[in-house]
């Protein structure tokens, strides 16, 4: 973290990682849907490449991560990115369990301490979760990791838990695979009298080799200023990055 002016800031970014699966064409999810439930090496490269895009970055929050089954060689990817990328600090969140197949789960990697981590089952069919992190305390930052459903009316119960999980907290960040545009009514209503922001809505993010939709997305509280939002150009799944960099005031502390 660098100091600007007596503020901190906090680089941040949010990666669905489609399970370390470099997918480059639409065609390749059928060629290449094998790659979902048995290992393969190019795998293990891919991971080590975006260990090097998420190594500048803060705080990191991971969507479709594996966390040690048959696909991925019974490597827990969040711990491995951890260690690739030298983040002192990380923590899974295991949602949907196949035994020894698949393992899906979003992730947390993050060079500042965390005061607490908790997670949450959200509504509709299992398997959809998000991580809350709090960095300082009540009066400090809380940063939830999310990846919400394909369905509209499961998405709309999703955003409610979620809307109330935040509601009267200073300054949270909400990130992930949303699966929801910035016009659309879920994101109306994650935003709608909430404090929530979305300062990169005009960006796409997949698919990751011909960009045209916009749904994974960072949000912030008004209260925090925001800079250089952008998409990190590297097609390394099937979803691009989103990256921000919030500027912390400099009364908050954040290590715990």
């Amino acid at each position: 973290m660098g100091d600007t002016a007596g503020s901190q800031r906090l680089k941040l970014l949010s990666y669905n990682i489609q399970a370390g699966i470099d997918t480059q064409r639409y065609r390749q999810y059928l060629t290449q849907s094998w790659k979902q439930v048995l290992p393969h090496r190019d795998r293990q490269v891919n991971l080590d490449r975006i260990a090097g895009v998420i190594h500048g970055y803060d705080v990191v929050g991971l969507q479709e991560v594996d966390s040690g089954s048959l696909r991925s060689g019974f490597v827990d990817q969040t711990e491995y990115l951890a260690n690739q990328a030298a983040f002192p600090y990380w923590y899974k969140q295991v949602n949907r369990s196949l035994g020894k197949l698949a393992q899906n789960s979003n992730g947390l990697l993050s060079r500042v301490r965390p005061s607490e981590i908790t997670e949450h089952k959200l509504p509709g069919l299992p398997g959809r979760g998000v991580i809350v992190s709090n960095f300082g305390g009540p009066a400090g930052l809380t940063v939830c990791i999310v990846h919400l459903a394909l369905g509209r009316r499961a998405r709309m119960r999703q955003v409610a838990f979620i809307r109330e999980l935040v509601a009267g907290l200073p300054h949270v960040v909400v990130m992930g695979d949303l699966n929801f545009g910035c016009d659309s009514q879920e994101m109306r209503f994650l935003t709608g009298n909430s404090g929530l922001i979305q300062p990169a809505c005009h960006m796409n993010t997949f698919p990751s080799w011909r960009p045209i939709r916009k749904i994974d997305h960072i949000l912030v509280s008004d209260s925090l200023q925001v800079e250089n939002a952008k998409v990190v150009e590297y097609p390394l799944s099937d979803h691009l990055p989103i990256g921000i960099d919030v500027i912390i005031p400099s009364g908050m502390r954040l290590a715990a």
